[in-house]
């Protein structure tokens, strides 16, 4: 087997005659001598027209291919000496009860929303009729706010081994294998709750517990050490390790912590808004063609820029997506974004943020280390009563944004609810609407036609990630001031989307057996 790295036209990397052409005439033999060819790495070349496909390929040269199969080593943990009970199924929850399946210990999991079959209900009545379920939304249930938010796996973790590792366990319960060599791999919304309920499966047949309709309402405390926890206000559970994986939503678990005076962090965010474009301006900007044909997928994008000080960027792309509301509780408008696995949608959307500092909020000081957390919903509630006190957003077309002056009308966009024209600054307060002004006209000179009246703002994306970081030991993980309790995943403030969330929850309850052995 040899590798080798080819630039190919995209027609060209679909054809495998061609392909298998090429790659003999590049290596100097006859394409009868390659037994297979093994796709190992592949990402899109944009930069000039032109677009090509750039390839790294394991070529077999009269040698038989033998495909990879992966083993799950999972054991049965019904009989497990140690058991580790975890709140929320999220990517970090889930991952850790898989990881607990590894190394022999069992796992008890408590999720405070619904099954993923059941939880659609939920998302169609606030896509639908603008009801908030505060218990089953986009952002709580099974899979977590992962589950309906594209799939997008990529990530900046230096562990490319523990990446890899997340990548497989996906590909095990069900995911397309290309997430394996893909530069900027996604799943889609359309096939993760079939996967999410494969994870399930796996965790229940191994002897581990999933129970859904669980809320964490209490933590019980001897001294320094948790001693155990109550569900849905009324069921005791003695519990030794708790790893506590609930999400950047999950503002009644700040405040449980906060009351029990277990030490928090206020961690700095961002806030801003999501920006819908047509997909064919993006596709035309990118891929310098108005015609991308059938072999090249939706051109995405990823901008950043520094506004004297203050950094925007945009955050997580969703090409040929949906804006959803994702609110999590009543008087509250917030909004994310995800594509189906095929992206078809006619639309692209992206977050646009602006980081949130302590220094930036001083009439929030008062909060303590929930200064961001209350900010964070005073900024959604505005956006609730300006847009009449529905799931509807406050909207503004791109250059109207930008000049200051009012949307006189809106284009059709893709959030269901709908959308009623607001001026932004009447949203946000004015370091943010003035770091976005400023970031996206130079997104304009970055990506030529992207600064247009057909874009349009919505607002609030205000959920990028946790605006409280629970503290925990470097070494043990655990609470540095409450033993047994280990902070973990986004909601704590330790990952920033689903691969390094899952790399969390393994890194935790690898250290949670560690801790056992001792």
């Amino acid at each position: 087997m040899q590798e080798l790295q080819i630039r190919v036209l995209p027609k060209e990397a679909a054809d495998e005659v061609v392909l298998k052409q090429k790659v003999a005439h590049e290596l100097g033999i006859k394409p009868s001598e390659i037994q297979h060819i093994e796709l190992l790495k592949r990402s899109i070349d944009a930069r000039k027209f032109p677009v090509f496909y750039q390839l790294k390929l394991g070529v077999y040269i009269q040698e038989k291919f033998e495909p990879v199969v992966f083993d799950n080593a999972y054991k049965n943990v019904a009989d497990a000496d140690t058991v580790v009970h975890i709140i929320g199924s999220g990517p970090a929850g889930l991952f850790a009860a898989l990881e607990a399946l590894k190394i022999g210990v069992k796992p008890i999991v408590f999720e405070r929303g619904k099954d993923v079959k059941t939880r659609r209900r939920d998302l169609a009545a606030i896509n639908k009729e603008g009801k908030v379920n505060t218990e089953s939304n986009y952002c709580y249930g099974e899979g977590g706010a992962g589950t309906y938010s594209d799939g997008k796996l990529y990530t900046r973790s230096k562990k490319r081994g523990s990446v890899q590792e997340v990548l497989k366990t996906l590909v095990i319960h069900g995911a397309p294998q290309t997430i394996m060599v893909d530069a900027h791999p996604h799943i889609g919304t359309n096939k993760l709750p079939k996967l999410i309920e494969d994870i399930r499966e796996t965790i229940i047949a191994k002897g581990g517990e999933v129970h859904f309709g669980s809320k964490m309402t209490d933590l019980h405390l001897e001294g320094k050490r948790l001693k155990g926890i109550t569900i849905n206000e009324k069921d005791f559970i003695e519990v030794e390790h708790l790893i506590l994986a609930t999400g950047h939503s999950a503002r009644d678990i700040y405040h449980l912590l906060n009351d029990k005076n277990i030490e928090l962090e206020f961690k700095s965010f961002a806030l801003g808004v999501r920006i819908e474009h047509s997909q064919e301006l993006i596709d035309q900007i990118q891929y310098k063609t108005k015609d991308r044909g059938e072999f090249l997928p939706p051109a995405s994008y990823s901008l950043v820029s520094q506004v004297k000080d203050r950094g925007v960027y945009s955050f997580c792309m969703c090409p040929g997506g949906i804006i959803a509301p994702c609110a999590t509780g009543d008087e509250e408008v917030v909004t994310n974004g995800w594509s189906p696995s095929k992206r078809n949608n006619p639309y692209s959307n992206s977050g646009i943020v602006t980081e949130v500092r302590l220094e930036d909020i001083p009439t929030f000081h008062k909060y303590g280390a929930l200064a961001g957390m209350y900010f964070q919903k005073s900024v959604e509630k505005r956006a609730w009563e300006l847009a009449g006190k529905t799931q509807q957003v406050p909207a503004q077309r791109l250059l109207d944004f930008i000049k200051r002056r009012k949307s006189k009308d809106l284009p059709k966009t893709s959030y269901h609810p709908g959308i009623v024209s607001v001026e932004l600054d009447k949203v946000f307060p004015p370091f943010i609407t003035r770091a976005l002004r400023d970031g996206l006209q130079d997104f304009g000179k970055k990506m030529k036609g992207y600064v247009t009246n057909e874009a349009v703002l919505h607002a609030t994306e205000s959920r990028t990630s946790s605006p409280v970081r629970i503290p925990r030991d470097k070494d043990s993980l655990q609470h540095p001031k409450v033993l047994g309790l280990y902070p973990c995943g986004e909601g704590a403030g330790y990952a920033g989307g689903i691969v390094s969330a899952a790399i969390d929850g393994i890194k935790v309850m690898q250290q949670i057996k560690g801790v056992k052995e001792i």
